[in-house]
This record gives structure tokens, C-alpha cells and sequence, in this order.
């Protein structure tokens, strides 16, 4: 069974909630763990229950996040990830508040991002068919590649699994697609 996330696309609320940097540990808590309480959390990262609680209200306001009801004891709340298909809009047609938020969400991205560029070039052998890259560069229209990114994104939910559903030898990997038009490199200062 396959992974059918739901499509959501980012707004300053979204942006803003992914950005912080304890609701980015929050997430990989969860995403380690079928699911866990404030308190499990707090423990795990060693922060107050109240603080934990607030981050993952926000979380589940912004739709990253669900309760998990069956779970539930008392005022004790379960959490746990949610397949989310989270998808950038079109950058221009965001508000200034919008652009703010998700700018400040992709800066928070980067140190990440480059550290998973320099483990792939570093331990890319140790890892033999589990890792993989393709470079590719041709010419392509807007709606080209629109339609490229959302077969990319089908291809995704049709392959991957979520952690309750994931098949025997089945493992938690990291993909990236991203394009950019291809420019000639700006001289240095």
C-alpha cells in the first residue's frame, strides 16, 4: 500500500509553524516514533510539557499533525504525523506576509539540506543500491515542468509508504527534487 498524502499548499500560517526550530524537532521526533504526548516529547528533548503542548497545537492547527483519539486517556493526548503533500506556491502570487514566511522557513532549511548533500557525496558507497542521484538538464516550458513536478509527486505517494503501512526491509529515505533555470555563473566580488 502506498502512501496518499494530502495536498496542501503553504500559507504564512504552514510556513511560519515549520519554521520554528523546536516544532523541527517536534516533527522528527514524531516522525521517529509512531506517535507521543507532550510529555514523551518534553523528555526526549528536554523541554517543559507546556512548551511542548503549545508547539504541537500549532502543529496541528496548520495541518502537519493529527491527535491520535484512539490513544487518548484522560487529558493525555497522542500525536503523530500526517502524509502531507506540502507543496510550494507560485512565489509571485503570494502575499509580502506569505513570501516573508516561507523565505524564513527555507533559510531554516539549508544547514539540513547541505549537511544531507555532504553525508550523500560522503557515504554514498557504503550505502550501495539505497543511494542514487541523476542530474539531468534539457529545455522545458512552464507547464513542462509543471506537469514534471506533479507526476514527481505522484511517483512519491505511489512508491512510498508511511511508517504504519511501510512493507518488511522497507526503510526511511530522503529525496530531493528541485530546477532551476539554468544561468551562467555571476562573477565574484
Amino acid at each position: 500500500m502506498s502512501t496518499t498524502p494530502r495536498r496542501v499548499t503553504g500559507d504564512a500560517r504552514r510556513w511560519k509553524a515549520l519554521s520554528h526550530p523546536l516544532r523541527q524537532e517536534i516533527l522528527g521526533h514524531l516522525s521517529e516514533h509512531e506517535a507521543a504526548t507532550s510529555t514523551t516529547i518534553a523528555e526526549a528533548l528536554g523541554q517543559n510539557t507546556g512548551t511542548t503542548s503549545y508547539h504541537l497545537r500549532v502543529l496541528a492547527d496548520a495541518g502537519i499533525i493529527e491527535e491520535v483519539t484512539e490513544r487518548a486517556h484522560g487529558r493525555e493526548r497522542w500525536w503523530r504525523t500526517i502524509a502531507v503533500d506540502l507543496r510550494e506556491p507560485d512565489y509571485d502570487s503570494l502575499s509580502p506576509e506569505d513570501r516573508a514566511a516561507l523565505d524564513e522557513w527555507r533559510a531554516g532549511q539549508i544547514p539540513g539540506e547541505l549537511a544531507l548533500v555532504n553525508r550523500f557525496v560522503r557515504d554514498v558507497r557504503k550505502h550501495g543500491g539505497w543511494a542514487k542521484a541523476s542530474r539531468a538538464s534539457g529545455y522545458y516550458t512552464a507547464e513542462d515542468l509543471d506537469a514534471f513536478f506533479d507526476e514527481y509527486s505522484e511517483l512519491l505517494a505511489k512508491y512510498g509508504h508511511g511508517r504504519r503501512d511501510a512493507p518488511p526491509g522497507a526503510r526511511l529515505m530522503q529525496l530531493r527534487m528541485f530546477y532551476i533555470p539554468d544561468e551562467p555563473a555571476e562573477p565574484e566580488p
